[in-house]
């Protein structure tokens, strides 16, 4: 198959989507499926594949994700690795039944390790090691606190990939009528100025998927 590409900016998204596209786990594309027709939030693919990309040159082996959801993307990470151990938390009770069946369905007990409970609540020092990458994906009004609390639990060198930091593009909105959306969008930015001035942290912003960050631990 060939693509030809025009030199419109549209085109240019579709030809790298050609160039990246790789045939897909069938169970993989079937729990997207699922979570996409129940509403349940997931990474988005191009996201995914910076991670797992990043993941794969970094080697590394032990992550910790705050926000199970349904396991999606813990279960793209620990297939990459049978040495690849995930720590992931999840607060919704429905979500971590979810996920737990899904990360059997993948025979995926001994590699993911699914706590069930608030991550603001737990003794980060009780998870017992140092973690190579920290994935933080889930209350967006907790990012900071959620960097702060977990970055103690990672080494020097490690990184902490946060997502969604555009917000669907509403951070660039200047009329939300919404006071809830509008009072979420102010501290997702807030974060993202923060992040960029933590100077104990080497920070990149990327515009992909629904923008992410990649944060090196100095």
């Amino acid at each position: 198959m060939n693509y030809n590409y025009d030199g419109d900016n549209m085109n240019k998204i579709k030809y790298f989507t050609y160039l990246n596209l790789i045939t897909e786990n069938k169970k993989i594309h079937d729990l997207k499926t699922y979570a996409l027709e129940n509403h349940v939030p997931i990474i988005q693919k191009e996201s995914l594949d910076l991670i797992i990309t990043i993941i794969k040159v970094s080697q590394s082996k032990k992550i910790l994700e705050i926000g199970s959801a349904i396991g999606y993307s813990a279960i793209n990470f620990a297939l990459l690795n049978e040495k690849i151990t995930v720590t992931t938390i999840e607060r919704d009770e429905q979500m971590v039944k979810e996920a737990k069946q899904n990360i059997k369905s993948f025979n995926l007990e001994k590699q993911i390790h699914l706590i069930s409970s608030d991550a603001l609540l737990i003794d980060e020092h009780e998870l017992g090691h140092e973690f190579d990458l920290i994935f933080i994906d889930a209350a967006k009004s907790q990012y900071q606190k959620f960097f702060e609390k977990y970055t103690k639990c990672l080494r020097k060198g490690g990184m902490v990939i946060t997502d969604n930091i555009l917000f669907h593009d509403l951070i660039f909105e200047t009329d939300i009528k919404n006071r809830n959306t509008r009072q979420l969008v102010k501290k997702i930015k807030n974060y993202n100025e923060w992040l960029k001035n933590n100077h104990l942290f080497d920070t990149r912003f990327f515009n992909i998927g629904d923008g992410v960050s990649i944060s090196i631990k100095k």
